[in-house]
């Protein structure tokens, strides 16, 4: 599939994706085995000590590696996925979620994705996330 293709295939998807939309993520680029979106905290996603909540930082992760492991084609879903919390995140920060494949074998695929935000000597790696990925439906069955 040529990589025009691949691009269609996880823009498609995050199109459709009322969740992540709905938060403010936008899908930056999209390439084969690749996916960088971004979002700013607000302060709806704030916890009880004023920093971002971890399921907010997780779903901007997943929602990188959703659109790198569909930019094949075939329907894939998370199998499971595990992420490490590093630095906090507080109000208007700009986080970038840098997803890249690992391996696929078979219908699985392993992603790591990077989240970090801009800070005044460099990127500062708020989160990292792996996921492993499923396709549940071959390219064939997807057109």
């Amino acid at each position: 599939m040529s990589q025009a293709g691949t691009r269609n295939a996880a823009r498609d998807m995050f199109e459709a994706d009322v969740a992540s939309r709905s938060l403010g993520i936008e899908l930056v680029e999209a390439g084969a085995g690749t996916a960088t979106a971004r979002m700013r905290v607000t302060e709806a996603m704030l916890n009880g000590y004023q920093i971002m909540h971890g399921g907010y930082l997780f779903l901007l992760a997943d929602t990188a590696f959703g659109c790198a492991c569909n930019s094949h084609g075939p329907m894939t879903v998370a199998a499971g996925a595990e992420v490490s919390f590093i630095a906090a995140a507080h109000l208007g920060d700009e986080l970038t979620a840098v997803a890249s494949e690992r391996t696929r074998y078979g219908r699985n695929g392993i992603y790591d994705v990077t989240v970090y935000r801009d800070g005044p000597g460099g990127p500062v790696t708020v989160a990292e996330f792996r996921g492993r990925s499923r396709t549940v439906e071959r390219e064939s069955e997807a057109t």
